[in-house]
């Protein structure tokens, strides 16, 4: 065979191979045997071995993964993947009609969806071919998974035909099959290891997994369900839906246009009725405008669309006996009773422990040990106890006394004026808080250092650590004591809290755990005070002119900062060497004057001083907001090359201002 009678031969089998992977994992329609399957790849794969000049990162032979371990960056989503407003209430949904109705003044139609229980993923093509696959994280940034999602054969590498959109994103649900999911678990048992909790789980563990061969043994599948673009084929949400089956996609049947909230109500009822008749866990249904330039008119909320609602079905019951109530202490000291229970099959897992939330809920629902309870998954995840059956009661029963020290260190437990749940104030001695406190320290948002929740339990638990400021006094001989610590390992570990070291002064803030200081708070702080030095050193009267800071949050930096054993901690973390105050180009950051504040703009073309991510962080930075499409609310266009000739004719037809790059620079102040 010559060399150009194999690249021939590879490029048919590739071409084979795709369409029959596409009918099998897409259509459900297979024309050939897994035998001749297998042996066409095999021999594939032997052409690509042989002739390596032929290499392609987009054949069929690619859905194996690799075996490198490969540690996950962070990317930014280009528009946001906003959550939803939620309801279980049809009244709720008649009110969102309403109000659709009312602010749109036009006619309009709904489309109904599955809401599938899985992991959110956003994919990006261009010129046919899957550039990057990238999970929700927190609706701005998330994990670039790309080489895992590249082994699950239901998402096209290669789009078929040739009328698809230069660049655009398809998004849509990873979820883990029933019978795959059940098929895992029986494994697992086998094996002596802990069974998934249920497919969702299941599905985030393997998309989440370091090596993409391990991610392509377990069959991931993909329903995709919404696509976003500067030059889709129509100008609706459904029809591009439709469309997107053609170039390859796996777009599910459970889908409908309706034209009435009735209409919306049958498709509702219906899946409530067939859910348990599916092929993955569904957890209510979606309802969206149809149209793109109506879903623009109704704008958004600060987190979820106008345009958008989901409904979610009651979640499912089942009647068990309480057996006993264990107290269980978090990172912060707060207390959370957690009710044992006997094994009960509840939404497709079995449930032996519920969450009793604090000793108000206890009194109001007078839960008793020996109850018969009714117990129901929280949005079908977190068992809660609901209900009690008060005629099954034992007639010796007693009610809760609920614990009044800490079940750990016999603390005296608080319960401040205003909140639910009881605490430990002994912060700095009680156990569970101080493994909670490292737990956190070294998770992803925090300080992002690559250690396992186990194994900063088990430095504490072996005395190698006190507080988060320790882990910076860690040796290798230290980390080489522990379980299942090699060489590489250890290295590995050593060189991350090293890197550790340059994350950003609001993280570091974060990472400290300061009750009632979360993400948000902790930027807010440091953008305002600069440095935990002024942080420190501020007044009540000072910390409560912060925007998001009231009494309990002052009170409780204030609280932080006057016990000792922090300060200890603080004096450690900056001998490390970590970021405790503002870098100079962030406070030029913040400096920023918001010369586009409230500006709604629209890009379109290619730009030769800014790719069009660029161009969008810019208009971000300076205060104004992207839109996807011209409308009469838009206050400018900038047109690059190639702009889009209906939303050039779109803006001079509304007197919407069009400005090139010049423009745009001279507008915010850019050199």
């Amino acid at each position: 065979m010559t060399k150009e009678e194999a690249k021939e031969k590879i490029e048919k089998l590739r071409q084979q191979l795709n369409e029959h992977n596409h009918r099998y994992y897409v259509q459900s329609q297979p024309v050939i045997s897994d035998y001749e399957y297998d042996m066409m790849m095999k021999e594939l794969e032997g052409l690509e071995e042989k002739y390596p000049e032929f290499a392609d990162p987009y054949s069929p032979t690619q859905r194996v993964g690799s075996d490198i371990a490969k540690e996950f960056k962070q990317v930014r989503h280009s528009t946001p993947m906003l959550s939803l407003g939620n309801t279980y209430s049809e009244e709720e949904l008649k009110d969102f009609d309403t109000r659709v109705r009312k602010n749109l003044g036009e006619d309009f139609e709904y489309v109904c969806e599955l809401k599938y229980d899985g992991v959110s993923i956003s994919l990006s093509y261009q010129d046919g071919r899957l550039m990057s696959a990238v999970t929700r994280g927190d609706g701005t940034t998330g994990d670039d998974v790309t080489a895992n999602v590249k082994t699950i054969r239901s998402i096209p590498l290669t789009l078929h035909g040739d009328d698809y959109p230069d660049a655009f994103i398809i998004r849509g649900e990873i979820f883990l099959p029933h019978k795959s999911f059940e098929k895992i678990n029986k494994e697992k048992a086998e094996r002596g290891e802990t069974p998934f909790a249920n497919p969702r789980n299941a599905a985030a563990g393997t998309l989440k997994l370091q090596k993409a061969a391990q991610v392509a043994q377990r069959p991931l599948d993909c329903y995709l369900y919404y696509v976003i673009g500067e030059e889709l084929p129509y100008t609706s949400h459904y029809e591009n839906l439709v469309k997107a089956r053609d170039w390859g996609f796996k777009v599910p049947d459970y889908i409908r246009k309706c034209r009435t909230l009735e209409e919306v109500f049958d498709f509702i009822n219906e899946y409530n009725a067939r859910r348990n008749e599916l092929p993955l866990d569904i957890d209510g249904v979606v309802v969206k405008v149809n149209n793109y330039q109506q879903q623009e008119k109704l704008g958004f909320t600060a987190k979820s669309p106008r345009w958008a609602i989901a409904y979610k079905f009651k979640a499912e019951q089942a009647a068990t006996r309480l057996l006993s109530i264990d107290y269980q202490v978090g990172r912060t000291g707060a207390i959370t009773p957690v009710a044992n229970l006997e094994p009960v099959s509840l939404a497709g897992t079995t449930v032996k422990r519920a969450s009793l939330h604090n000793a108000d809920q206890i009194a109001v629902l007078d839960v008793r040990v020996g109850d018969k309870v009714y117990v129901e998954k929280g949005g079908d995840i977190i068992p809660k106890i609901v209900g009690v059956d008060q005629s099954a009661r034992p007639k010796d029963s007693q009610p809760v006394e609920y614990i009044k020290h800490c079940p750990v260190c016999g603390t005296p437990l608080r319960k401040e004026e205003g909140e639910a749940k009881h605490y430990c104030p002994n912060e700095t001695g009680c156990p569970p808080q101080i493994k909670g406190k490292l737990e956190h320290f070294v998770s992803r948002r925090a300080m992002n250092i690559g250690m396992a929740e186990a194994t900063a339990r088990a430095l504490f638990e072996k005395g190698l650590v006190h507080d988060v400021g320790d882990f910076y006094s860690l040796t290798k001989k230290d980390l080489l004591s522990l379980d299942r610590f090699a060489e590489k390992s250890a290295d590995n570990l050593i060189n991350s809290l090293e890197k550790s070291k340059s994350v950003p002064f609001p993280r570091v803030l974060y990472a400290l755990g300061i009750r009632y200081v979360g993400e948000t708070v902790a930027r807010t702080l440091a953008d305002y005070f600069h440095s935990l030095d002024n942080l420190a050193a501020a007044t009540y009267e000072q910390l409560i002119e912060a925007d998001e800071v009231g009494e309990r949050i002052a009170r409780s930096i204030l609280d932080f900062f006057n016990t000792e054993q922090n300060r200890e901690i603080i004096r450690k973390l900056r001998d490390a060497g970590l970021q405790l105050s503002l870098s100079s180009a962030e406070k030029v950051e913040d400096s920023v004057e918001k010369k586009l504040e409230g500006k709604k703009i629209v890009i379109s073309g290619t730009f030769d001083s800014f790719s069009r991510d660029e161009l969008k962080d810019l208009i971000l930075k300076y205060g104004g907001k992207n839109v996807s499409s011209v409308s009469s609310n838009t206050d400018y266009l900038i047109a690059g090359e190639n702009a889009g000739p209906s939303k050039l004719e779109k803006a001079t037809k509304n007197g919407i201002q069009i400005i090139d790059e010049a423009a745009f620079k001279k507008l915010t102040g850019i050199e």
